[in-house]
């Protein structure tokens, strides 16, 4: 018999509902997107390409036949490279100390005490990465008087570098300086540069090019030859001039532990002074004078940007590396909690305790079959009931369909199978209607796109034998695994679903009962007043709610169904989007288990915690795996790199092989395994980024219907209509005729909702003599609640 009914969805009972996809965010991320690696590419490239290194790497000197004489035997101060080409001297008596490779936070302060100590100013050649690093001590350098000069910006060979490269690394240099200090220089000293008669002929090509540019360049004379760390007193020995020539010392406060050249300074000075030697800058030594200038608004602007925008770079990649460090952490995490729970699952399973729930279930059951334009499987899924080896009745609501649908289940005319027609409601509504009409006290829910094995609702209603037990959930396969996208989505049922689930049944929190293949009591559902449409994961809020009511929900992996996956990424997205967002809502709602006692308390402090922790905080952390990763193959040890992403997978492998040992299936498709970290990773965690988004944006959805590909079949003995129907002794009546059961109690009626009490203490489950006692959480506003 077929009934008709005309109910009003109950989301239109609530009102106006807003429903938006929101769009403005993936703009928001993107641009936070591309910010991030333009900071992390500059970052790279500023920190991991050139660095400072001794200044004795320096590559065999080529041929200096474009070095003009006066440069080669001049002094150390070369101006007008480009052109006249002359250089300066400096005075007799005089010393220019200098200093590169700084700033450092450790010894540039120390040797700028021992220089205010002997009140002698000097000239400091500063390395860009360091200026950004530490302005402030740019700018204690320039206000007590001291010189500044560039020194490159990572400090590479520029006789190696583009013409392009060298304008870049000189500009960037110059910026950050302005930007820390204020002041711009027009002194340069090329790294790895030594005296005069070092110079060849691609050197003297940077020097022409500077010159160009605007700079002076300054070599030296005297190598203290700290670089090599030689001791305090071959460093004092080395700096000591040899006569009374003015010489341009060349010391370092950066790259290193400078701690002799410390040491040194502080005997130096005073020595040199004994002695008649005066101090000096580079420019007072060789009579230049502007050599500091004040720098422009505009150059000062776009320093502090690029102070700012390299600053944020670095602590993005020390985030980078803590997010990574945690993702890391919870992924062991998991795989370490999952494994062992499993195994134990498994073992208390196979027991001679723990085989047997009690007295075999053989009652009838209500299966209910919520269809939406289902008409491509429904044949298929129908029939598959029908083959059941457990005497079964079978509703099917048809909640508004387009194409047909309930039309061809009555076409097959099966006995035992009911067809209700309803205007589109969705697809709670749809549960409550076969809920109103079933007379069964064991209710199976399953989807119209799934095909249950003759043995399913048997193995399935079995745990009903303890009174304990409020609801079921079976083990859901993917039956169209034959494309890559389809093997990845078997690998996620078996490793991901069906492992977590022996986790939840061996903790006592399962958080949902699959929509695909799932028992529960008919009297506890009506005692929690039916299928919830508040959220849309209406399976997960089912399934929290009994838990919240002091009902025990178990796994049975013995219960196999059949589902369609999607086979297309578009129709993924939709239907991750949907389970991710209608999951988040759920555990919105059922927040309150956090704080409650019994297993309410069991749901709230270890199910929800491990759905926040590993089903939504592991993906939003997933990015940044793939964003460090990246990171580490351009600027780190890529080896290394390749090492941790290859013992991730390693890890994800072994999860797989023994989840498919656990459930019975070949390992073959593992070898997928892979190939997932390239697509469907990144399409699962943007899913969770949407939900996110949509869900503080506080947006409502609908029931979408997904696409089906009728790939399902009906097992052996499924032709025959008779199977499945209750038996009946011989000669005895036929079974009365499914429009006389007795009347259901309708939907409309089922029983109010009382206010939710925190602190209500649910009494003493004593097994069949009652339901567990309700426990009366007030349905939230037809809003998501995330507002």
């Amino acid at each position: 018999m077929t009934d008709r009914r005309h109910r009003n969805a109950p989301a239109r009972r609530h009102g106006r509902t807003r429903q938006i996809t929101p769009r403005a965010h993936w703009l928001l991320l993107s641009v936070i997107a591309v910010t991030l690696s333009t900071a992390l590419l500059l970052q790279g490239y500023t920190h991991h390409m050139f660095g400072i290194t001794s200044d004795a790497v320096t590559g065999a000197r080529g041929r200096s036949n474009a070095v003009p004489r006066q440069v080669t035997h001049g002094g150390p101060v070369i101006a007008d490279a480009a052109t006249s080409a002359h250089t300066a001297r400096v005075k007799d008596r005089t010393l220019a100390l200098t200093f590169d490779d700084g700033p450092d936070p450790v010894w540039t302060p120390r040797v700028l005490d021992v220089l205010h100590r002997n009140h002698v100013h000097a000239t400091f050649f500063v390395v860009g990465t360091q200026v950004v690093a530490h302005p402030e001590l740019v700018r204690r350098i320039v206000a007590e008087g001291h010189e500044i000069g560039v020194h490159t910006f990572t400090h590479p060979d520029l006789a190696r570098l583009a013409p392009w490269q060298r304008s870049l690394e000189l500009r960037e240099t110059q910026l950050a300086v302005a930007g820390a200090a204020g002041v711009t220089t027009a002194l340069l000293r090329p790294p790895y540069s030594s005296e005069n008669d070092a110079l060849d002929d691609a050197g003297w090509s940077v020097l022409k090019q500077a010159d160009a540019a605007g700079y002076v360049t300054v070599l030296s004379t005297q190598d203290a030859e700290d670089w090599q760390r030689p001791g305090a007193d071959r460093i004092l020995a080395h700096a000591t001039p040899h006569g009374h020539a003015g010489q341009i010392v060349l010391m370092h406060d950066g790259g290193g532990d400078r701690s002799q050249t410390v040491a040194a300074l502080s005997t130096l000075i005073p020595r040199l002074k004994a002695q008649g030697f005066r101090f000096a800058t580079v420019g007072a030594s060789v009579g230049m004078a502007g050599e500091l200038r004040r720098a422009g608004p505009g150059d000062q602007l776009q320093g502090m940007a690029l102070i700012g925008l390299l600053r944020a770079g670095d602590w993005t990649v020390w985030l980078l590396g803590v997010l990574m460090c945690v993702a890391g952490a919870i992924s062991v995490l998991r795989a370490a909690v999952v494994l062992i729970a499993a195994r134990r699952h498994r073992r208390l399973r196979t027991g001679d305790r723990g085989r047997s729930w009690g007295p075999p279930v053989t009652a009838q059951v209500s299966v209910i079959v919520p269809a939406y334009n289902e008409s491509a499987g429904i044949e298929a899924a129908v029939r598959s009931l029908l083959a059941s080896d457990h005497p079964v009745e079978i509703i099917v609501v048809d909640d508004g369909s387009t194409d047909g649908t309930a039309d061809l289940v009555e076409s097959l005319r099966l006995p035992g199978v009911r067809v209700i027609r309803q205007r589109n409601a969705g697809k709670p509504a749809a549960l409550n209607t076969g809920l109103a009409a079933a007379s069964c006290e064991l209710v199976v829910m399953v989807d119209g796109d799934t095909v249950f094995e003759p043995g399913t609702v048997r193995t399935l209603v079995q745990p009903f034998a303890d009174p304990r037990v409020g609801a079921v959930s079976g083990n859901a396969k993917v039956v169209n695994r034959g494309g890559l996208l389809g093997r990845w989505q078997h690998i996620e049922y078996v490793v991901g679903f069906n492992l977590d689930r022996r986790l939840f049944d061996l903790a006592e929190c399962m958080p949902t009962v699959p929509g695909a293949v799932g028992a529960f009591r008919r009297r506890a559902l009506l005692a929690l007043g039916g299928v919830s449409d508040v959220t849309l994961a209406e399976d997960t809020d089912l399934t929290m709610a009994l838990c919240r009511a002091g009902w025990r929900v178990v796994y049975e992996e013995g219960a196999v169904a059949w589902t369609e996956a999607p086979a297309s990424l578009n129709a993924l997205w939709r239907q991750r989007y949907r389970w991710c967002y209608g999951t988040l809502q759920a555990m919105w709602k059922h927040r309150g288990a956090l704080v409650q006692r019994g297993a309410a308390g069991k749901l709230g402090r270890r199910g929800l915690v491990y759905l926040l922790l590993f089903q939504v905080l592991l993906p939003l952390l997933a990015p940044v795996v793939d964003i460090f990763a990246v990171y580490g193959l351009l600027f780190l040890d890529p080896v290394r790199i390749t090492g941790l992403w290859l013992a991730f997978l390693l890890l994800q492998l072994l999860m797989g092989r023994y989840a498919f040992h656990l459930d019975g299936e070949r390992p073959g498709p593992l070898w997928s395994l892979p190939l997932q970290q390239f697509v469907y990773r990144q399409l699962m965690y943007l899913v969770v980024i949407q939900s996110v988004f949509t869900a503080v944006s506080g947006s409502r959805l609908r029931w979408q219907r997904m696409e089906r590909y009728g790939s399902l079949w009906a097992p052996a003995g499924a032709q025959d209509p008779g199977h499945g129907l209750p038996p009946q002794d011989p000669g005895s009546a036929p079974s009365a005729p499914y429009d006389r059961l007795p009347p259901q109690v309708p939907y409309d009626r089922l029983p109010q909702q009382v206010p939710y009490d925190p602190f209500h203490q649910p009494a003493p489950y004593d097994g069949l003599a009652q339901s567990p006692p309700h426990n009366g959480y007030r349905q939230p506003p037809p809003h998501n609640g995330y507002r």
